[in-house]
């Protein structure tokens, strides 16, 4: 909806008669003021989404701890665990995507020739654009070490069962296994002739629908850090730009205030000589009036 501009012109009227520029000063004060509370108003949203994501790791950690505490995986827990994974992955898509969009107007206002902003609103918003992707990226590479961490506990538990079955297999095959996606493989040749064979048989399949699980989430997160490299490389390289242009402007502001001054001086020592000129043509005058009168 278009914002009534009626009043901050006429305060600016009224309060400004004599200067013409009043009225707009006041309302590109306004208009900077309105999009650098916009841009914070999504900088806290996104920072919100992140701590969200944040407590959502801890609970997954959680889980991971009683999944494994636990001999045989109750399925509630195991549904508990599906859906705060789901909900980091549609949290994080959407910050993710949110990111991207402020960086892509961010890079069209940085490269337009007029912007109502400034190079230093421009700077702070970049910075605090930055530093949250980094911590955005910092969030979902501590949730991808727990899902690594949880993998490797899996497959620790995967070759303990087998040995409980009399099957020895080294952490290099029990991997190979994995890679062939069919749990079969695990259990070929093992006798299920007692109670403890049989429950060690269930985890392991469990376990390997676990692993199956957590290797789709870890692709997806592989996915989402490349992308999130190029965003911070890419934001990484504006600031530069912008850091760039600000020094500029500063050295452009120096060297005008120098010449500024040297024209000051020279304009100072220009009227000393065209004074000093006059006094000499009076000195002259005078000189001759003299002269004459001696005559």
């Amino acid at each position: 909806m278009t914002k009534d501009r009626l009043p901050a012109l006429r305060a600016a009227q009224h309060g400004e008669d004599s200067d013409p520029d009043a009225a707009y000063v006041a309302i590109n004060m306004e208009d900077n003021s309105r999009f650098m509370s916009d841009f914070f108003a999504h900088i806290d949203s996104l920072r919100t989404n992140i701590d969200k994501i944040s407590e959502l790791v801890e609970e997954v950690k959680r889980l991971h701890s009683t999944i494994l505490a636990a001999p045989q995986a109750d399925d509630r827990t195991k549904e508990e665990l599906e859906e705060k994974m789901a909900d980091i992955k549609k949290i994080a898509n959407d910050v993710r995507l949110k990111l991207k969009k402020l960086e892509q107007e961010q890079e069209q206002e940085q490269s337009q020739p007029l912007t109502n902003k400034t190079q230093a609103q421009l700077r702070i918003e970049k910075s605090q654009l930055f530093v949250l992707t980094q911590q955005f990226r910092d969030v979902m590479n501590n949730y991808n070490q727990v899902q690594l961490g949880y993998r490797q506990k899996c497959k620790e538990r995967i070759q303990r069962q087998l040995e409980i079955t009399g099957r020895s297999v080294t952490e290099g095959e029990v991997e190979e296994m994995l890679e062939s996606g069919n749990p079969a493989v695990f259990t070929q040749g093992i006798m299920v002739e007692t109670a403890q064979a049989k429950q060690s048989l269930a985890d392991i399949e469990a376990r390997h629908g676990d692993i199956m699980k957590l290797e789709k989430s870890i692709r997806e997160l592989h996915d989402m850090f490349i992308d999130m490299a190029a965003l911070v490389q890419t934001q990484g390289e504006m600031i530069d730009r912008i850091e760039y242009n600000v020094v500029q402007s500063e050295n452009f502001v120096k060297a005008a205030s120098t010449d500024t001054k040297k024209a000051v001086k020279f304009q100072s020592a220009a009227r000393r000589k065209k004074i000093l000129l006059i006094l000499c043509l009076i000195i002259t005058v005078l000189d001759g009036l003299v002269l004459k009168d001696s005559d």
